[in-house]
């Protein structure tokens, strides 16, 4: 989405960040893909900071209630990433063949161009 004169960070309000983060259907681009990895790590790296600096055991265990929240969240980035490739979030699944597995779910969805125009997952996001 671009909104002439506006900042990049003014557009950080225009997000979807429940569809982003918490539905399994459409299509991200890579910009999106890496928006809500940051927030993903963000969050636990200041909650375990938090956590090592205070030694609270609440905070311990806010941390590891939200560091299983992220599953989902990662769940739900990665399947419209592969999605904005054309195909089947199963394909998030690569990820835990030994050695070749990460890499290529890394490049696939962390590096890689979208598929150009609609598919069957939903329009371009990059045209909307």
């Amino acid at each position: 989405m671009t909104i002439p004169g506006t900042a990049p960070c003014v557009l950080l309000i225009f997000i979807d960040w429940g569809h982003l983060l918490f539905k399994l259907d459409g299509r991200i681009n890579r910009g999106k893909f890496w928006l809500g990895a940051a927030v993903i790590w963000g969050t636990i790296l200041v909650l375990g900071i938090l956590a090592s600096a205070l030694n609270s055991t609440v905070i311990w265990i806010l941390l590891a209630v939200v560091s299983i929240g992220t599953i989902w969240v990662s769940l739900a980035i990665s399947v419209k990433r592969w999605h904005d490739r054309d195909k089947s979030g199963w394909w998030m699944l690569i990820a835990f063949v030994p050695i070749i597995g990460g890499l290529w779910a890394f490049i696939e969805t962390g590096l890689l161009q979208g598929t150009e125009g609609d598919n069957q997952y939903g329009p371009n996001p990059l045209a909307s």
